[in-house]
């Protein structure tokens, strides 16, 4: 039975639609500086991955418009996307291993080009209304840890002050919604809202009962009275014994914590070549662009 995301996905399009007016209000008054346009798929090769709720939303959206062999095709590009980038990452984690800089470890990244598996031979984009906010915002001035990014193409100059969208509260406001979207659910998986996956895999995944590692009502009431077995033991001053502790983190899913997302992924959790992966509300700051 197909799970019901829809008040999460409202949200997410509210949110898509701040984005939208970010892009048209820089449009409106630096127009001239911004060279997208039809057929122009620079943005389509860059790699890039997706908070869960985003994920989640473009992989409702492609199920829903490709059937039969068309979606197999898709597929396809989607599972070739995929070791192309699954290269670059391990590559990324030799770097990290070899005692590379973050910002040279980024940089390899960002010069990566993989051919997004939704653009078409025309050179468009097959689900082009349903695109990435990542997409949505490529050709204006973004702010990443305090540096100004623009597309290659436009004619923003360096120096010179413009509106420029902070990332990180963006990716802020991605990932409370992934959080509270997890939170609504009875998962084993405590770090569920985490997972971060490209393109391709959001394609490809089957965001079903067992990706989110949803629990029986059996199993959920077992984690409940643990739970309230030992708020009521610290409510009386009782000591948090070790063995309980342990056996909370089973129930819990402690030791198989990351979603299958992350099992697919190569690298070392934790390690600077994971920094793809970490939380980054959009707002239009003054940042000059470099």
């Amino acid at each position: 039975m197909e799970m019901d995301f829809s008040k999460f996905f409202e949200k997410y399009e509210r949110l898509v639609a701040d984005v939208d007016k970010a892009f048209e209000q820089v449009q409106a008054q630096h127009g001239d500086c911004i060279k997208c346009h039809e057929g122009c798929s620079d943005c389509c090769h860059a790699l890039f991955d997706l908070s869960l709720i985003e994920a989640l939303y473009l992989n409702h959206k492609f199920n829903a418009a490709f059937k039969g062999q068309q979606r197999s095709e898709l597929l396809d590009r989607a599972d070739t996307a995929e070791r192309q980038g699954y290269k670059i990452k391990r590559e990324a984690f030799t770097l990290s291993r070899d005692g590379a800089r973050t910002e040279e470890i980024l940089e390899s990244i960002s010069k990566a080009r993989v051919r997004c598996p939704l653009l078409d031979a025309d050179e468009k984009c097959e689900l082009y209304d349903s695109r990435p906010i990542t997409c949505r915002l490529y050709g204006i001035p973004t702010s990443i840890g305090g540096k100004a990014h623009t597309c290659g193409k436009a004619g923003f100059k360096e120096g010179v002050q413009y509106p420029t969208v902070q990332i990180e509260k963006l990716q802020d406001r991605l990932a409370m919604l992934s959080v509270e979207f997890a939170q609504s659910l009875r998962t084993k998986f405590t770090r569920l809202a985490e997972a971060y996956v490209p393109v391709s895999m959001a394609l490809m995944n089957r965001y079903g009962a067992e990706y989110l590692g949803l629990l029986s009502d059996e199993e959920w009431e077992k984690i409940e009275k643990v739970k309230a077995t030992m708020a009521g033991a610290i409510q009386v001053g009782d000591s948090m014994p070790k063995p309980g502790a342990a056996a909370v983190q089973t129930f819990e899913g402690a030791a198989q914590d990351q979603s299958s997302a992350c099992a697919s992924c190569s690298e070392q959790q934790g390690s600077d070549a994971c920094s793809t992966c970490g939380t980054l509300n959009w707002e239009l700051g003054g940042g000059k662009e470099k």
